[in-house]
């Protein structure tokens, strides 16, 4: 049985912050910009008590806590911490799977210290974490990365969960299917329009009827719904997307100024692909509108854009199929790889049995 750990930092970008300035200690913080066309990029736990949370309009953000404090984010110190963290976790194993600056999976079934049960070790890393930086993280552990990704957001700030074999099946029953991997408010709604509210509705779907509801996503959520997931975690993680976008600072439906800025959007988007030498077929234009809806129109090309004027060609044929009903208020620009799609694999046989004792077991 697998032994698999998600590690999450707390609030990352904004304990950063009030670590490192005793005057935003105990205080409701923002990490972003404070104008009104900011946004929130983080909030810390004071914050959050109010309503506060990521991607939230600094002026809504203003509007729910009166008293928020505003830092510009300081992204090269988030990411120095973020190494040092990482550093952490290659004591123990190589088998690290970072997700972004503040969060990974590790595969700790077998590991560098020979600590047989996986709860020691999360309680170690989250003690070095802290004695290291001085920011704590919350650990989930379970026997899949499904399971402990969720595992983790439980008793946060500073939790520790475990979901034992044991329990996974029954564990997912109970949860609500907006917890579940990939279902968003979208998905969420179409799924109670079909009386699917938690796993356990799921559970009754047949695989047949959820891959034709929902595509290849039908079958992520047929598995997880029995507490399965058989992908590993992978060290050499493969990049799937890239993109840029920008906030406008007055709302817009001008096709004059929407072009000249995304030629901007654009450009950015062309040098990062560069930087990075990421190639991906599919291009996906982003458009949010005053009123904070969003859409999105993609185009899958026969080849990845080997030029900034083909990339911003494709850009401007997609915006010709949105309409502007509504002023817009942000343009987003982004590719995908299809290559690289790590959907589940097909055969659950793939996941390794070894006689190592997990947490239940302990007693």
């Amino acid at each position: 049985m697998r032994k698999i750990i998600h590690i999450d930092m707390d609030a990352f970008f904004a304990s950063i912050e009030q670590r490192d300035n005793e005057v935003f200690r105990g205080k409701p913080l923002a990490v972003g910009g404070s104008g009104s066309r900011g946004v929130v990029a983080a909030a810390s736990y004071e914050a959050r008590k109010f309503g506060v949370h990521s991607a939230m309009s600094s002026q809504l953000a203003v509007k729910k806590c009166p008293h928020l404090i505003f830092t510009p984010p300081r992204f090269h110190v988030y990411k120095e911490v973020s190494n040092q963290i990482r550093s952490i976790f290659l004591e123990y194993t190589d088998l690290v799977e970072p997700l972004s600056l503040d969060e990974a999976f590790l595969d700790v079934t077998t590991n560098h210290k020979n600590i047989p049960y996986a709860i020691d070790v999360a309680k170690e890393i989250k003690q070095k974490i802290l004695e290291r930086t001085q920011l704590t993280a919350s650990a989930g552990i379970s026997i899949n990365k499904f399971l402990a990704k969720i595992a983790s957001d439980y008793n946060k700030p500073d939790g520790l969960y475990v979901i034992g074999p044991k329990r996974a099946e029954n564990f997912t029953e109970t949860l609500k299917i907006e917890r579940f991997f990939g279902i968003g408010k979208k998905t969420a709604e179409r799924m109670h329009a079909m009386q699917i509210y938690t796993g356990l509705d799921l559970k009754q779907k047949s695989e047949e009827f959820l891959v034709q509801q929902f595509g290849k996503f039908g079958r992520l959520y047929y598995l997880n719904a029995r507490g399965i997931d058989n992908r590993i975690v992978n060290p050499n993680h493969v990049r799937k997307s890239l993109g840029a976008e920008r906030t406008f600072l007055e709302d817009t439906d001008d096709l004059t100024i929407l072009h000249a800025e995304l030629e901007k959007v654009a450009d950015d988007l062309f040098r990062r692909m560069n930087r990075t030498a990421f190639k991906g077929k599919t291009i996906t234009l982003k458009v949010k509108f005053s009123n904070f809806s969003t859409i999105s129109r993609s185009k899958t090309l026969p080849s990845p854009p080997e030029n900034y004027s083909f990339l911003l060609q494709t850009a401007k044929e997609l915006l010709d199929h949105v309409p502007l009903e509504l002023k817009i208020r942000l343009i987003g620009l982004s590719v995908k790889n299809n290559e690289t799609d790590d959907a589940y694999p097909e055969d659950p046989g793939t996941m390794v049995q070894l006689k190592i004792p997990f947490e239940e077991d302990k007693g």
